[in-house]
């Protein structure tokens, strides 16, 4: 059964602007959105008065484990720590064991999904260098996957594409976005040479450098515009691959767009010393400067969406020597929260987040009506209070059961989180009874 709400005094924060309204929410979708609705029907109110209400975020890369390394994660666990986060949709990533790397692989995630996920739900296409003709089966998928993701540096299992008969075929002949992860695996290795016997993390900027993040991206991008392909980058960590991106077009009109993730956004190099292996991912965290491109670029536009690349490993994994560690930390729970913690701090505007967390996904991946505050619009919806929230073991909904922040206090708490038009959260409780629903998109 579908929700039937009134949410009441809202701040709702949408397109560029904050405005108090109400909010009428029906059958999934939002119906209206005024300075005053009055209903003659029986409704559920919400007093929504002094609190943000934001379109649920869509988080563009998330690696939920399943199928094969569930000890890890699983699609249901991780997609219950999203709602609990304000996540609403999500994208996930190929490199699970086996990989989607064939169309039956994949199907077999939507139908985890489908029967699993509180939150909606999309999956990418793995690339390999053996499965071009799987790939460009999805071509007719046009409208209901998200994307090919390509791994143009190490991953599990066959995923490195570095093949470039398989690159330019893929960039020259699929119909779909690409969405890249872009390190150079030969620089790299010749960095590993220059550190035989890193003996902690500090080591991990070193060896998986500025260098070469930007020599794939750079590549990437040749190969993009050479065939006029519409690529996505992901997680830009680097000022160097800055320059690769501008902010002169309209987002809608931009053939190559990119991301950044929060933990870039949030930690530095600096943070290996008391973060050691937890903040161990590839690509790396990097130097200080860094960082502060990264928030310069996300300003003026030339970074486009904010997302997690939420990546669980294990306590005891993460607790293995440097070199064995595995790299990616847990972050999709909480990634609203810290980029309104920088709210907070006057760094960046509510309405920046909501365009950067929300729109900006929607409109890079097409995705039909969702990412914005409409009417007609899918009800996927996040009230936020001005209430502070300390992250620690009792309320982590990760499978792995920690954090990279455990101990960080936030000033704002996320209040209730709908997912069309169904509440799935509310102050610390997930209700997963309904599930979410496979994205589509307008291609």
């Amino acid at each position: 059964m579908q929700n039937n709400v009134l949410f009441k005094n809202a701040f709702i924060v949408n397109e560029g602007k904050t405005i108090i309204a109400d909010l009428w929410v029906k059958d999934g979708m939002i119906q209206k959105i005024a300075p005053q609705i009055t209903l003659k029907e029986k409704v559920t109110e919400v007093d929504a008065r002094g609190k943000w209400l934001l379109p649920g975020v869509i988080d563009d890369q998330v690696h939920f484990r399943e199928p094969g390394l569930t000890y890890k994660a699983t699609i249901g666990s991780e997609a219950r720590a999203a709602v609990a986060g304000g996540v609403t949709s999500f994208m996930e990533m190929p490199n699970t064991n086996p990989p989607a790397t064939t169309q039956e692989l994949l199907e077999q995630k939507y139908d985890i999904g489908a029967n699993t996920s509180v939150a909606n739900y999309s999956f990418f296409m793995g690339v390999a260098n053996n499965n071009v003709a799987e790939v460009l089966k999805a071509n007719e998928k046009l409208h209901n996957v998200c994307g090919i993701k390509i791994f143009m540096g190490s991953s599990t299992g066959d995923m490195l594409v570095d093949n470039f008969v398989t690159l330019n075929t893929i960039f020259s002949e699929t119909g779909h976005l690409i969405a890249t992860h872009c390190e150079d695996e030969r620089i790299i290795a010749e960095n590993k040479k220059l550190y035989p016997d890193p003996t902690d993390a500090s080591f991990h900027p070193l060896i998986r450098n500025a260098e070469a993040c930007f020599e794939s991206s750079f590549t990437a991008i040749q190969l993009a515009k050479k065939y006029d392909t519409r690529l996505h980058i992901l997680h830009i960590t680097t000022a160097k691959e800055l320059q690769l991106f501008s902010n002169m077009l309209p987002l809608q009109d931009k053939r190559i767009t990119n991301e950044v993730c929060v933990h870039h956004l949030h930690f530095t190099a600096d943070d290996y010393a008391s973060k050691g292996n937890l903040i161990k991912c590839n690509p790396a965290i990097k130097a200080p400067e860094n960082k502060a491109a990264l928030w310069e670029a996300l300003l003026d536009d030339r970074l486009d969406i904010i997302a997690t690349d939420h990546a669980p490993h294990t306590w005891e994994e993460k607790q293995q020597p440097y070199a064995q560690a595995p790299a990616g930390l847990p972050l999709v729970q909480h990634s609203l929260q810290l980029m309104l913690q920088y709210v907070a701090e006057g760094k960046i505007t509510i309405e920046k987040v909501v365009e950067k967390m929300c729109h900006a996904p929607a409109v890079c991946f097409q995705i039909a009506k969702r990412g914005y505050i409409r009417e007609g619009y899918a009800a996927d919806l996040v009230l936020v209070a001005q209430k502070s929230y300390e992250v620690n073991k009792s309320n982590i909904l990760y499978h792995c059961a920690w954090s990279p922040i455990e101990g960080t206090t936030f000033k704002y708490s996320i209040e209730k989180t709908y997912v069309n038009g169904n509440l799935v959260f509310e102050n610390g409780q997930v209700f997963d009874a309904i599930k979410g629903q496979r994205l589509t998109f307008e291609r």
